[in-house]
């Protein structure tokens, strides 16, 4: 079966279907684990469940920058 070709339309031999399942299987890992890492990363920046405190800070700091920027004079 090594020359035979695989249902319609694939033009590939069964040979060359494997080798592109292994890489297609071996490029999705790398996909998967570069998402899992960035969304690890993510997580320890800014947790998107948990407390409602978690973005406490960020409001102070846009409620500070609001005054400042009301506050000064312009010209």
């Amino acid at each position: 079966m090594s020359d035979k070709m695989l249902g319609p339309g694939t033009y590939l031999t069964d040979a060359e279907a494997k080798e592109f399942h292994k890489g297609f299987v071996a490029s999705m890992g790398f996909f998967t684990f570069v998402a899992i890492v960035a969304h690890f990363l993510v997580w320890e920046w800014r947790p998107w469940l948990g407390s409602p405190k978690a973005y406490a800070a960020v409001e102070q700091n846009v409620q500070q920058a609001d005054a400042t920027t009301v506050a000064a004079p312009r010209g």
